[in-house]
């Protein structure tokens, strides 16, 4: 990925948390899952209607060799965009879908007090998130 000054959003963005990577040894030839924890925008028609722009809150994850030492690294890395965002959370203004094992009350509150905030400003990075990254070299 690499990270680019301005919001662009048919280059499908994300704004990640820097602080938040995760890595976890693969078992198989030296491979480590790596993941950290990231927001998006996407725009998409509901129910055959207009197009609706959506706050996303999910996670970036990927299988690397070697294992980054830090987010900056893991997003250098991480270079196949094809499956993009794992997505937890999304708030399209006025329904909020949560990632089933994640539908409870406080997870809701949660992902609503940043995803709220976040569509109302679209399209700026989250305060406390690095954005934008994109899969394009």
């Amino acid at each position: 990925m690499i990270r680019e000054e301005t919001f662009t959003q048919s280059h499908a963005p994300y704004a990640v948390d820097l602080g938040s990577l995760t890595v976890e040894d693969a078992g198989a030839h030296g491979h480590s899952w790596a993941a950290a924890r990231a927001v998006w925008f996407r725009r998409r028609r509901e129910g055959g209607g207009p197009m609706v722009t959506a706050a996303c809150l999910g996670e970036l994850r990927d299988l690397q060799k070697p294992a980054p030492a830090d987010a900056r690294q893991f997003l250098a890395q991480y270079t196949d965009g094809r499956y993009g965002g794992r997505c937890q959370a999304r708030w399209n203004g006025k329904t909020m879908w949560l990632q089933p094992d994640l539908a409870d009350p406080d997870h809701y509150k949660a992902a609503m007090e940043l995803l709220g905030p976040m569509l109302a400003n679209y399209p700026a990075v989250p305060e406390g998130w690095n954005g934008w990254w994109v899969f394009r070299g």
